[in-house]
């Protein structure tokens, strides 16, 4: 793993970011600011936040293989990696049949994609690979640095690690409320989480793998499925979810603060992790 990520991170989509939160989250001590939300190639977002900062990392969690092309995709990586050395990870992934029409053979389309990254002259350990099941896992760990999972739990971290082996990144996103009143937390995660991930067939396999039911997964989540995969209560029930992928097995954990303002979540869970 060449580029340091540090142990604790932060996901929000890139219309959600700009150089005066990247300022913010780098004083709190987060090592990485995760950009989701399928950004342009471009990635332009990815200047704007490096060029606020000074230590902090950014990552692509992620690029979507069927928006841009490698060779677009990798000429950014370039731009971006003469202006802030190491501070860049390229993450890339598949994204979701119900949201690409052209979505056919995922598996050779990925394999495809990192050759034209390869072409391109973006090295392996400067790029990272969206994986949730074992085979795409698998390649994570032989074409990149390794894997970024989303909407999972320790359990898939703990059998993911198993899958990836050691010294391979495992960097898991993990969303999080403020809130210690369990309904109040969870009329925040619910819809976030319903839609659209729950209607997606492929984070609805992985769940399924790791022992959820379809009965979890339909009418907007069982309380369970969401209190696993939005993690609420006191600041100290929160760290020791976070924590629980470290133990599993992650190197570094994406947090998503969920809500209108995601600033004082951050503040906690780096005053209760980070200082």
């Amino acid at each position: 793993m060449a580029i340091e990520l540090g142990k604790i991170g932060i996901w929000r989509g890139h219309h959600q970011l700009d150089g005066d939160l990247a300022r913010e989250v780098e004083r709190l001590g987060y090592g990485a600011i995760w950009i989701g939300g399928s950004p342009d190639g471009r990635l332009d977002i990815v200047d704007e936040l490096l060029d606020a900062t000074s230590t902090i990392k950014v990552a692509t969690g992620i690029v979507n293989m069927w928006k841009d092309d490698a060779a677009t995709v990798g000429a950014s990586w370039h731009r971006i990696e003469g202006k802030h050395p190491g501070r860049f990870l390229l993450g890339v992934g598949i994204g979701h049949p119900e949201a690409t029409q052209e979505y056919q053979k995922p598996y050779d389309k990925i394999v495809d994609y990192l050759d034209g990254l390869d072409e391109a002259g973006v090295p392996v350990e400067a790029r990272a690979l969206a994986a949730l099941g074992p085979k795409v896992l698998k390649l994570s760990a032989e074409r990149t640095a390794g894997a970024h999972p989303y909407l999972t739990t320790p359990d898939h971290t703990r059998e993911a690690r198993k899958v990836l082996g050691e010294g391979v990144l495992l960097a898991p996103e993990q969303k999080v409320v403020l809130e210690t009143d369990p309904e109040r937390a969870r009329a925040i995660a619910r819809p976030t989480i319903q839609r659209p991930y729950l209607g997606l067939v492929n984070y609805r396999n992985n769940l399924l793998r790791h022992g959820w039911t379809e009965a979890d997964l339909d009418n907007g989540g069982s309380d369970a499925l969401i209190d696993a995969l939005a993690l609420h209560g006191d600041i100290d029930s929160i760290a020791r979810g976070i924590t629980a992928h470290l133990d599993a097995g992650a190197d570094h954990v994406c947090i998503q603060v969920l809500g209108d303002d995601p600033l004082p979540g951050y503040r906690a869970v780096s005053e209760a992790l980070l200082s």
